[in-house]
């Protein structure tokens, strides 16, 4: 913008250096400095004002001042520059009649001089005009440009971190198979060597074989044992908070939710398993008896105790004593947490539970 006022300040500089010397070599008209300040004035006045009416009534008056006034025809290229605008630009053609009342008592010289500066005036204005335009619409293509790259940069890490959400569910989904398998398939072979070991033991008379018998025991045991710890490790792991989380919010179509996961610990599967259904339980509660237009929800961890605070901003309804809210309570209460439910300005749900307990 400012760089476009510049260049015109300096384009009419030129066309006012170029009148005035024309002007001050005319030797037919008397010279006097007031036509040079009237003009500069009027030209000022149409580069400040932004008013198209006034602007086009400044030219009107200065062109039939023109007609009566020789020495201010003079500097009429100065007001061609300024004649070109929005839906006024036909004013150039009046700017033609002061030189054709006064073409009668001047040199043919002198008004073929007049045109042509007339229409270089008008030249320059309209490559001005021009150049700006297509400034103006590389600046709006360059604009796109950029909006759309990063719309696309945008929509590619989401893909990545939707991809990256897809492969880690699907480990996931792929652990608990496994640690079903193991449990259903191996731990019960080995439950099944286990009792026949033992009613081996039983029937057996001989005391050699019978401590066989019962190493044998022992061993099952324990491999039935590291494959219990084995499988309950698997079904923790494969418990991811935040993708479970995550997955809820993706369904919850309702309102907008803002998400906050600040946990940097594997918590244990039951608080796991708690928060989770707290989550899908209160998102539940906010669609059947509120009308927020936002839910947040966040999941912070301290050095000594887990945090789960969720709210909206719509007011409730009469929900009266829910089974649900009965279900969170009982859940973080044999977690040996603390929870808050409140309903005064929306749902608002604060759990803490001690690192301790949990």
């Amino acid at each position: 913008m400012f760089t476009q006022y510049y260049a015109d300040l300096a384009d009419k500089f030129i066309i006012l250096c170029c009148s005035t010397i024309y002007y001050f070599c005319q030797k037919d008209m008397e010279i006097s400095v007031v036509p040079l300040l009237i003009a500069v004035i009027i030209s000022g006045f149409l580069s400040y004002f932004e008013n198209y009416r006034l602007k086009a009534a400044l030219i009107i008056l200065y062109t039939a001042l023109s007609c009566v006034i020789p020495q201010l025809a003079v500097f009429l290229p100065l007001m061609a520059y300024d004649a070109l605008f929005g839906i006024y630009s036909w004013l150039w053609v009046f700017l033609v009649l002061p030189i054709v009342v006064l073409a009668r008592n001047a040199p043919i010289e002198s008004v073929f001089l007049m045109i042509v500066m007339l229409a270089l005036s008008i030249m320059v204005k309209y490559h001005v005009e021009q150049k700006n335009k297509l400034q103006a619409e590389y600046n709006s293509l360059t604009d796109e440009a950029r909006e759309m790259s990063m719309r696309l940069e945008r929509q590619n890490r989401e893909l990545l971190e939707n991809q990256d959400n897809e492969l880690a569910l699907a480990a996931l989904n792929e652990r608990t198979r496994i640690a079903r398998e193991i449990h259903d398939n191996v731990g019960h072979l080995l439950s099944s060597a286990i009792l026949q070991a033992g009613a081996l033991m039983t029937v057996n008379r001989d005391e050699k074989m019978k401590t066989h018998l019962k190493e044998l025991n022992d061993t099952l045991n324990q491999a039935m044992n590291n494959i219990r710890t084995s499988v309950h490790k698997l079904y923790e792991e494969s418990i991811d908070l935040d993708l479970q989380i995550r997955e809820l919010i993706k369904k919850f179509t309702f309102c907008e939710v803002d998400y906050d996961y600040n946990m940097y610990s594997n918590p244990d599967k039951k608080l796991k398993y708690t928060f989770i259904s707290i989550v899908k339980e209160a998102l539940s509660n906010v669609m059947r008896h509120s009308n927020a237009t936002k839910v947040t929800i966040a999941l912070i961890e301290h050095p000594a105790l887990y945090q789960l605070i969720i709210k909206d901003n719509g007011k409730v309804r009469d929900i009266g004593d829910g089974l649900g809210l009965s279900n969170m309570v009982d859940r973080v209460d044999s977690l040996g947490g603390n929870i808050n439910i409140s309903t005064e300005n929306g749902f608002e749900i604060f759990i803490s539970v001690p690192k301790k307990t949990a």
